[in-house]
């Protein structure tokens, strides 16, 4: 397993993992469970100070297991820069140079927009600092977003969604966890639902160990469950299929299942939902995963979007490198993945625009940062609609 800790400050949070085992993933969620602190404020209690979120008023809650006080320095990382950015309408990319250029014009503008309306409501997403001798610790600022946003944690929405997963009845086996400031992801793999597919996988080669997708020509059934903490996405279901021969994850993005993080407003003070609240929405969660698994893990599914894809797989390319600069241009990719691109499609073999796609998916592996990884892998199957549109 590979995992990346990030420090800020006195607080060292955990915030990822790449291609870690389930195990891992549990255990740095629940490390980060037991520091999170959920606030609804009003512009009033937040004020920018040197380049961090001071929080100003806000009732400390006493509760079984002590007093969480919520007054205190909150260092932003860059998805909190962006809820500040989204919410008081200051340009990104403005903000993000002040923070780096002067932050005292970062703390005027923000404090003045947040003066505009005082008695406005937000929900600040944060890990609290460790006290230190005599003064309260640094925490992080997760989130800035708004205050009728519905809290659902990776935790118990992992929990629920394999609780689904386990109550549809069908064999499958976790391949890999990804957590990021962002999202998390899981993949899912039946270990029961595999097809042959020789005209997809004809003349492929893995880039990593140069097997022959010709002597193993298998695709399984699988899908990726996604949910965000700060704001960066609903939760998702996405049906996934697997290539054995390179483990290349094909992610059929029009089929997604979603369940989104909108709720009613909320008192001010900490956040906690209710006992009922929570269970019912736990349970669609698991219902609806269930109801996804049998959908996505059956091999009717899984023959149709193969042969949905192999009459555009089979396009020969005249131009591999022109078609390739046409596809990642049309689909934004930046020059660097586009080279790495070009390197796994050499190295593929299959000189079509199903070569193409599993270029794309094979580069998503080897990306180090999750959230680029699953943004490319989803562009897989965009990727092969436009090589063989190019041809």
């Amino acid at each position: 397993m590979t995992q990346q800790f990030a420090e800020r400050a006195t607080l060292t949070a955990p915030t990822g993992a790449r291609n870690a085992d389930l195990s891992d993933l549990v255990s740095i969620l629940e490390d980060g469970q037991r520091r999170k602190l959920d606030v609804i404020a009003p512009s009033s209690a937040l004020r920018m100070h040197e380049g961090n979120v001071q929080v100003e008023g806000v009732e400390s809650q006493i509760t079984a297991s002590g007093v969480t006080r919520v007054d205190g320095i909150y260092r932003p990382t860059a998805v909190a820069d962006e809820g500040i950015s989204d919410k008081l309408r200051v340009p990104l990319a403005y903000l993000r140079r002040m923070r780096a250029e002067n932050v005292p014009l970062l703390d005027e503008n923000v404090n003045a927009w947040l003066r505009e309306d005082p008695e406005r409501r937000f929900m600040l997403r944060a890990f609290r600092g460790e006290d230190g001798p005599g003064r309260p610790g640094e925490g992080v600022a997760r989130a800035l977003l708004s205050d009728s946003y519905k809290l659902m944690d990776n935790l118990d929405m992992l929990l629920a969604a394999l609780d689904g997963v386990e109550q549809s009845g069908h064999p499958t086996r976790i391949t890999g966890c990804d957590l990021t400031d962002r999202r998390m992801y899981v993949r899912v793999e039946s270990e029961a639902v595999a097809i042959q597919a020789r005209n997809l996988l004809h003349g492929y080669r893995s880039p990593f160990d140069g097997r022959s997708g010709d002597e193993l020509p298998m695709i399984s059934a699988g899908f990726v469950i996604t949910n965000s903490e700060v704001g960066a996405g609903a939760y998702t279901i996405t049906p996934r299929a697997v290539i054995q021969v390179c483990s290349n994850g094909l992610t059929q993005t029009k089929d997604v299942m979603r369940a989104v993080h909108l709720g009613g407003k909320q008192d001010e003070g900490v956040v906690n939902w209710s006992g009922q609240t929570q269970r019912k929405t736990l349970e669609l969660i698991t219902s609806k995963t269930t109801d996804a698994v049998r959908t996505f893990l059956s091999r009717e599914y899984v023959e149709a979007k193969v042969h949905a894809m192999e009459a555009a797989a089979g396009k020969t390319l005249d131009e591999p490198t022109k078609t390739i600069e046409h596809v990642t241009k049309t689909l934004s990719i930046g020059n660097e993945t586009k080279d790495r691109i070009l390197s796994h499609f050499i190295r593929g073999g299959q000189m079509t625009a199903g070569g193409v796609m599993q270029a794309v998916t094979s580069t998503a592996q080897t990306l180090t940062d999750a959230d680029q990884a699953a943004a490319l892998e989803a562009l897989a199957v965009p990727a092969l609609t436009a090589a063989a549109a190019q041809g």
